[in-house]
């Protein structure tokens, strides 16, 4: 099948043409002539399958007539993440570029004001997260009632970053009679829910069994010891001696993690970004960037990353950590392996992760083999896990820094045991040099990837905060 048999309109098909696609994906040929009928679709579908084109080339097809109103977007597609948000919209960009058409972005980590200012002129297209579109409601500044379509899009992922009320309540503020596209990856019992109450009479489409990887993933697990130091080498002797190794995804379960490791990466040699809900938006879109235009070979993310974003040729995917979440891990490798190419899945396992790796074989129904231990890289090993204390000046990134004092950030606190030795009475006198505890013997700790650091504080207090002070006498 082409996609001049779908319905879609001449201005459509010649944007499809231009960006070099001639056969539309199995969602796209099921889910495409049922939007262009006005029928309410529930899209089931794995990353990778073309899902967003399913949904935006139909839509620009209707919106070809009728004309927006001020306030009043026509069209509203909700996503969970700022990303998948601009993702959507580079869509629009792409295969509506001469259909006149106005999209706007509602996201966070954006001025209100510009905001306003799009919204005030009227717009065919409002792509959305739910907080943020909330919050431009709650202000007054946006109607949904002229709402002609709904699309919700990664529907479980909402679920897990705990989006079903604002969906629920956005449902509630559009029209009863507007068109409702849902898509997810999986029908978990909220989901099924959500569906039954908003969706009318839906056409089911479903292009793969829900929760299973693409079958050109080779997936094996990695046994690596529990300190995250160690992970660390094991992670950088298995992307040394990966075959084919292009690009990757390295995946952590927390934002803390994705930072450390990113550090630790960029020490080692490695041409890594980081991505995490905690960078701003700027920083975030320009991470993704330099990463997609093969600049930076490594994106090191939390999940945020996990879900929808359109980075169509990732060799790799190394999971850092064993995701908590089985349909995490599904997602996470699904990152690779896309639209037939060959992609290869490694996830680092101790022995606490046995109850979570064992959760992701019943999800996805197959076994996931062990590999052997990634070949050693000499002096990689001893540089991280063994170095012994140092003094004075280290190097880090290139540079030569000094060693952190007390108070200067969270790494220079005192140890446990410094904060619990009895402190000495503010009237006793400075002790002479010769006194002083030996800077041998003062206490150390490591600091993730970057060495010691000496947290003793004899050396950097001021004299005056240890010399009594004598006030005078008001007689």
């Amino acid at each position: 099948m082409s996609f001049a048999e779908l319905g879609l309109s001449s201005k459509v098909l010649a944007a499809v043409e231009a960006a070099g696609y001639t056969n539309p994906t199995p969602i796209q040929a099921q889910a495409i002539p049922h939007v262009l009928q006005r029928r309410d679709v529930l899209g089931i579908a794995q990353t990778g399958t073309g899902k967003t084109a399913a949904f935006t080339l139909p839509m620009l097809t209707l919106l070809e007539k009728g004309r927006a109103r001020a306030r009043m977007p026509r069209t509203l597609i909700l996503e969970p993440t700022r990303e998948l948000a601009a993702q959507v919209q580079e869509n629009f960009d792409r295969y509506g570029s001469k259909s006149g058409l106005s999209v706007a972005l509602l996201i966070g980590g954006v001025s209100f004001g510009d905001q306003d200012a799009k919204i005030t002129r009227g717009v065919d297209v409002l792509i959305a997260t739910p907080g943020r579109l909330l919050d431009h409601v709650e202000r007054g500044k946006l109607l949904l009632t002229g709402v002609e379509l709904l699309v919700i899009d990664e529907a479980d992922r909402m679920l897990d970053m705990g989006f079903i009320p604002d969906i629920e309540r956005i449902c509630k503020l559009v029209p009863f009679t507007r068109q409702t596209l849902f898509f997810t990856a999986t029908m978990p019992a909220e989901i099924k829910r959500i569906t039954d109450q908003f969706l009318h009479n839906p056409v089911q489409v479903e292009v793969s069994r829900p929760a299973t990887a693409a079958t050109t993933i080779t997936q094996a697990l990695v046994h690596t010891k529990s300190p995250p130091a160690e992970k660390r080498v094991t992670l950088r002797r298995l992307i040394r001696s990966a075959e084919n190794l292009k690009n990757a995804i390295v995946f952590c379960n927390r934002k803390s993690e994705v930072a450390i490791l990113h550090r630790s990466l960029v020490r080692h040699g490695f041409g890594a970004v980081a991505l995490h809900g905690d960078m701003d938006q700027r920083a975030r879109m320009a991470a993704l960037e330099s990463f997609r235009n093969g600049e930076m070979p490594i994106l090191v993310a939390s999940d945020v990353a996990a879900r929808g974003l359109d980075i169509p040729d990732v060799s790799h995917v190394f999971n850092f950590d064993v995701p908590v979440h089985a349909d995490d891990y599904v997602h996470r490798i699904g990152r690779t392996g896309r639209a037939g190419r060959s992609g290869w899945a490694f996830t680092l396992v101790s022995s606490a992760d046995g109850k979570h790796v064992s959760a992701i074989e019943t999800l996805t129904g197959n076994k996931i083999p062990f590999t052997g231990d990634p070949p050693p890289i000499e002096g990689d090993e001893e540089e991280e896990i063994h170095a012994k204390p140092r003094r004075g000046r280290r190097e880090r990134g290139g540079k030569t820094e000094e060693p952190r004092q007390q108070g200067k950030g969270r790494e220079a606190r005192p140890s446990r045991e410094r904060d619990e030795a009895p402190k000495a009475p503010r009237h006793e006198p400075q002790q002479a040099p010769e006194q002083r505890r030996p800077a041998s013997s003062r206490p150390h700790r490591r600091d993730e990837d970057d060495g010691p650091v000496v947290i003793g504080m004899g050396d950097h207090v001021p004299s005056f905060l240890l010399t009594p002070i004598r006030r005078k006498s008001n007689g």
